[in-house]
């Protein structure tokens, strides 16, 4: 993706504008929606990423994909899990007191990501706890969508954040 990322529009808060980034985890509550988006995907962008970490013909065989099941050349499920974290880098975690992920807990990929798609993202807090060993954990949901409100990913993950003042 390389500087990609200069090329989405963060979140930002609705009253003063300010970057959402750099959030802590006192900041996030259940219930809570940060958007970000739009990432707008390329076909160079598609078939690099395919050719170095999902060689699929269908990611990285432009005129074998134009017959093939999806009617053309589609992004790989795990590059757009890459999008996802880096529209929620961007909106939240950088600079953040978040340091690590336990895991993903179910991603679905409903529908394919195709070169020129204008990817935008929602995240949404589910749960938010703080261990017996002063760890926050924050559960949410991401979700990303096409240009035509198509529904392309949809994950729940775990992260975890160290508590500061």
């Amino acid at each position: 993706m390389g500087d990609r990322g200069c090329q989405t529009q963060a979140a930002r808060t609705p009253a003063t504008g300010d970057l959402l980034s750099a959030m802590k985890f006192a900041d996030f509550h259940a219930g809570q929606r940060i958007t970000a988006g739009p990432y707008l995907l390329s076909e160079e962008e598609i078939l690099t990423f395919a050719r170095q970490y999902d060689p699929q013909w269908f990611h990285t065989d432009v005129t074998r994909a134009s017959s093939g099941p999806f009617n053309g050349l589609i992004a790989s499920g795990w590059q757009t899990c890459a999008i996802a974290m880096r529209l929620v880098a961007d909106a939240a975690l950088h600079d953040s007191e978040s340091f690590a992920s336990p895991g993903i807990d179910h991603v679905k990929w409903p529908a394919p990501v195709r070169p020129g798609d204008a990817l935008s993202l929602t995240a949404t807090v589910l749960e938010t706890r703080i261990t017996r060993k002063g760890l926050g954990v924050l559960r949410w949901r991401w979700e990303l969508h096409n240009q035509a409100n198509e529904q392309v990913l949809e994950l729940e993950a775990t992260s975890l954040f160290r508590l500061t003042a």
